[in-house]
């Protein structure tokens, strides 16, 4: 069936990158610089290493809102620092959070352009619907691929107030779209986030894009997708097969 609007998730389905560390080098010397040497780049390391270990196992929650990017940053990665370091970090959280968010090497996942020309030329409206520190690294890297305008919505986790498997995170998206959610499909590589996800919302379609991460999660704890696939080329032909 012709769905009535595409929602896909960024992260291992529009765009993917290698992994990176937990504390990216760039990242450890501007907080460096904004402390003025008050920590050193280890402790600063270390800090974010285990902070953002922290806040993985956080965000394994059922039904979680989000915290703000400040409250991460107090949260996981400033306690215990001194005074110094702390007050300009704080300062600084939005463009920090940008900073961790961002991947110099994100590149587009197969197939992705040419889905999102079939689904534009199809007059079949799309949205992201994405978990993240920083929405405004997502959108950024859209427009840098050319692909920002083809998106009428964008629903970031840091921007929503909640995250992903809350299903208010897909009808936002639906409500500013205007389309109901049970005439939409849902794509994504998660099994525990999107596809729970999507059953929760209710969507018509719940599709698995498979990413390195897909495999992390066992197969048989979580519900069974729809359809699953292995990139934008195999997406393409679901459409192909609706129009």
């Amino acid at each position: 069936m012709r769905p009535g609007a595409v929602l896909f998730d960024f992260g291992g389905v529009l765009a993917d990158a290698p992994p990176q560390r937990s504390a990216p080098p760039a990242l450890v010397l501007r907080i460096y610089n904004l402390a003025r040497g008050a920590l050193s780049p280890g402790e600063i390391q270390r800090s974010l290493t285990d902070g953002a270990a922290a806040w993985a196992r956080w965000r394994d929650e059922e039904w979680p809102d989000e915290l703000s990017q400040a409250d991460v940053w107090e949260r996981f990665v400033l306690p215990g620092w001194p005074p110094a370091a702390q007050v300009p970090v704080r300062g600084a959280v939005r463009h920090l959070s940008y900073d961790w968010a961002w991947r110099d090497n994100w590149e587009l996942r197969p197939g992705i352009p040419e889905a999102v020309h079939t689904i534009h030329d199809a007059d079949i409206p799309m949205a992201v619907v994405s978990n993240t520190l920083s929405g405004a690294a997502h959108r950024d890297f859209l427009k840098k691929t050319g692909l920002n305008p083809y998106f009428a919505v964008q629903i970031y986790s840091d921007e929503a107030g909640v995250r992903k498997p809350n299903p208010q995170m897909i009808w936002n998206a639906t409500d500013e779209l205007g389309i109901p959610p049970e005439s939409c499909w849902f794509v994504g590589d998660s099994r525990r986030r999107d596809v729970v996800c999507a059953r929760r919302a209710d969507v018509a379609r719940a599709i698995l894009m498979r990413s390195p991460r897909t495999d992390k999660e066992r197969e048989f704890d979580w519900p069974t997708p729809d359809d699953t696939i292995c990139d934008g080329h195999e997406l393409c032909d679901l459409i192909a097969k609706t129009l």
